[in-house]
């Protein structure tokens, strides 16, 4: 039998696996589906159309599932997506997706979400981030892996922040950050290559001295962006050890929408 307090009122249309643990005053909604070995703590909200993967924790007084905060929502069935080995800690809230957008927000894997996080409709966020106390994510956010936001960042509707950034605590970003780049102020300016955070993940001398170039080519050469695009993409074909990470920049630079923090 699934491990429920008896003061938990978990909805009969729920689907929860018999492994699934459920704390004292929690209430979890009828279209709510949780994989196993999901830890839910007490005082914990989990509504809406959500989808929660395996071997998640929870901690009290979260709210899991609301509807966005977007006045144009008019009650349409979106959806809030939870994939696995995540860990959200004390008073986060997410909201489920609007139609105005692909209709779901998503976590992905192994995130480490602390305590106050906020992730509102239609953010998109990928697998092995951490968020310090008090991150919050505007509408239409896009997140890519590894990255870290510090404590109080926060992050303005439709923004992009490439894999493995690092975003400082209290920054507010009102622009695209392009993969590997550390930044940090107010407004937001970069500083320089996510080293540190690469040398721990296993990336080569090579590949950190080719994003190092690249970083350079971007910030450090008064070229316009057109003009950076393009040396990126000769510095890719002369870089065969960074052209992956490389290429990784160009593109993004490619699809920012808001322009990029420069």
């Amino acid at each position: 039998m699934t491990a429920i307090h008896p003061s938990a009122i978990v909805d009969p249309k729920a689907q929860l696996d018999s492994s699934v643990q459920v704390g004292p005053y929690s209430v979890i909604g009828p279209h709510v589906r949780i994989g196993a070995g999901t830890r839910v703590g007490p005082h914990v909200v989990i509504e809406g159309h959500t989808s929660i993967g395996c071997d998640n924790q929870f901690f009290q007084f979260s709210s899991i599932g609301a509807a966005p905060q977007d006045k144009k929502w008019s009650g349409e069935p979106t959806r809030l997506e939870i994939g696995d080995r995540n860990t959200i800690r004390e008073f986060c809230t997410f909201n489920t997706g609007t139609v105005q957008d692909a209709g779901v927000t998503r976590l992905g894997n192994d995130n480490w979400i602390s305590a106050y996080v906020h992730l509102a409709h239609d953010c998109q966020v990928g697998s092995n981030t951490i968020f310090s106390n008090n991150a919050q994510l505007a509408g239409h956010v896009h997140i890519g892996d590894w990255v870290i936001l510090s404590g109080f960042a926060n992050v303005h509707q439709f923004c992009q922040i490439g894999a493995h950034a690092f975003v400082g605590m209290s920054t507010s970003l009102t622009q695209d950050v392009p993969p590997f780049v550390l930044l940090s102020g107010n407004p937001a300016a970069a500083h320089g290559v996510n080293i540190e955070g690469l040398k721990r993940r296993g990336f080569s001398r090579a590949q950190i001295d080719g994003i190092r170039s690249a970083y350079k080519l971007i910030y450090r050469s008064n070229l316009t962006l057109e003009e950076a695009k393009a040396a990126l993409f000769e510095e890719e074909m002369a870089s065969p050890e960074a052209a992956e990470q490389i290429r990784a920049m160009r593109e993004f630079l490619n699809g920012a929408t808001r322009g990029i923090v420069r």
